[in-house]
């Protein structure tokens, strides 16, 4: 967790919600609806020109990284209560964080053999602000500089912990800039009020674990049945490396 979601949002409601410097020219946007990690993601980061977006790779590498990308221990997620102190992030926690938008995000309930997607989004439709870490790092086969990152999880609300025990980090639009700027600590890392999202069972080709399937029909509602809404809190997705330089 968070191992799923998605960014379909026009360019005009980030620019809005998270108050970006809007460039000379305007970028075109593709609505994406199942996004995995490896995959580009836009990310809004403040380099001291004021809020930016740009793209990333969602799984951060480090700076200090000396192996390939693809050797990256799964770190799409960062837990909130130990980013400060993992060596994996506690660079980034310090001096690069970032806000990763998103409209939405995938969990998953029911057994193994028949998991049930459910999607989560903001009861009044606005862009959800995850807290993000980002880096950068020079690929050593041919000198690229790659910008990676992750999405911070926390321990989940009593209402989301019917379907999943961690979630992501929702920032309030106030804490913005103590985020950004670093001045903010793991207090405004919090689960999201219980009035916040809202759930929705969808399709089940979310559960590809490919993401070939990308349109607007995997986030409709579907009905499913009863057996599949029951919760079976599924395996901790959040990143499992220990943090030590490798």
């Amino acid at each position: 967790m968070c191992g799923r979601f998605t960014q379909c949002y026009s360019y005009a409601e980030v620019v809005a919600y998270l108050r970006l410097l809007e460039p000379v020219a305007t970028p075109n946007l593709r609505p994406r609806y199942n996004i995995a990690p490896t995959t580009p993601i836009d990310v809004v980061v403040d380099r001291g020109r004021g809020r930016e977006l740009v793209s990333m790779r969602w799984g951060l590498i480090p700076e200090w990284w000396s192996k390939s990308a693809k050797e990256t221990p799964p770190t799409f997620n960062a837990r909130g209560e130990e980013a400060a102190a993992k060596p994996m992030f506690r660079s980034s926690f310090k001096k690069r964080r970032c806000i990763i938008p998103a409209s939405g995000f995938y969990e998953w309930t029911g057994p193994k053999e028949a998991r049930q997607p459910h999607y989560f989004t903001a009861g009044d439709g606005r862009i959800l602000a995850f807290a993000g870490l980002w880096d950068r790092w020079k690929d050593p086969s041919n000198g690229e500089d790659i910008l990676s990152c992750s999405i911070i999880t926390i321990g989940a609300s009593q209402w989301m912990g019917a379907y999943h025990n961690r979630m992501p980090a929702v920032l309030d639009e106030r804490d913005f800039d103590a985020w950004l700027n670093g001045s903010a600590g793991p207090e405004v890392l919090k689960p999201a009020p219980e009035d916040l999202l809202r759930e929705h069972p969808v399709s089940t080709r979310v559960n590809k674990s490919g993401v070939g399937d990308d349109d607007p029909s995997l986030i409709a509602p579907q009905a499913i049945p009863d057996e599949a809404a029951l919760p079976e809190l599924p395996k901790d997705e959040t990143e499992p490396y220990d943090g030590a330089p490798m």
